[in-house]
C-alpha cells in the first residue's frame, strides 16, 4: 500500500469517527418492534415495541413516510373512561424496559398513504433528546403483523381512524 493510500485511509478513518451520524445514534435497544395491519380506508394504526435507554432519554417524535401524522400515544384511565391522547414525549430512565403496546403507550401512525399490508416493513424514524436536549435518532423497519411478534399478549385497543383525543 502506497503512502498516500495509507494517509487516506487513516483520514478516512478519523473521518467516520468524528461524523456526526454516528453521534446521532443513541444506545437505545428497541425489541420486538411491529405495526399492526390495516385494511383499504383505514386511515391510523399502531406501532409497538419495547425501548430500553442505557442513559437517560426522552422519545420525543416518531416520523414514517406511510404517515402523514406520526405521533407518541398514551391510552389511560380517566375515571371510567378508556382515553387516548397524544403527548409529546415519553421518558426512557435508564437500564429500564418501557413497553410501547396496545392499551398503553404507543405510536400513532395516521393519514395512512396507502393499506399497510401483512408481512410487509415500513420505515420509522424515532427522535430522542438526552438530559443535555442533544437529539439523535434511530432508524428502524417495522414487519405489519396481525398481532405482537411470537403471538404474545400485549392488551387490546383498536387503532382505527381517531381524529379527537
Amino acid at each position: 500500500m502506497s503512502r498516500f493510500s495509507l494517509i487516506t485511509a487513516a483520514l478516512a478513518a478519523a473521518i467516520a469517527l468524528a461524523s456526526p451520524v454516528q453521534a446521532q445514534t443513541p444506545a437505545v435497544k428497541v425489541e420486538s418492534a411491529w405495526a399492526r395491519v390495516t385494511v383499504p380506508g383505514q386511515k391510523g394504526t399502531g406501532a409497538f415495541m419495547t425501548l430500553t435507554a442505557a442513559q437517560g432519554l426522552r422519545l420525543v417524535g416518531v416520523q414514517s413516510p406511510v404517515a402523514g401524522v406520526s405521533e407518541i400515544h398514551e391510552m389511560k384511565m380517566e375515571g371510567d373512561v378508556m382515553r387516548m391522547r397524544a403527548i409529546p414525549a415519553l421518558e426512557l430512565p435508564a437500564g429500564q424496559a418501557v413497553a410501547l403496546r396496545p392499551g398503553g403507550y404507543h405510536l400513532m401512525l395516521m393519514d395512512l398513504k396507502q393499506a399497510l399490508v401483512k408481512d410487509s416493513q415500513i420505515p420509522v424514524t424515532l427522535r430522542f433528546q438526552d438530559a443535555q436536549g442533544k437529539p439523535s435518532q434511530v432508524q428502524l423497519s417495522l414487519p405489519v403483523l396481525l398481532a405482537a411478534p411470537g403471538g404474545a399478549a400485549q392488551g387490546g385497543g383498536g387503532h382505527g381512524n381517531h381524529k379527537g383525543h
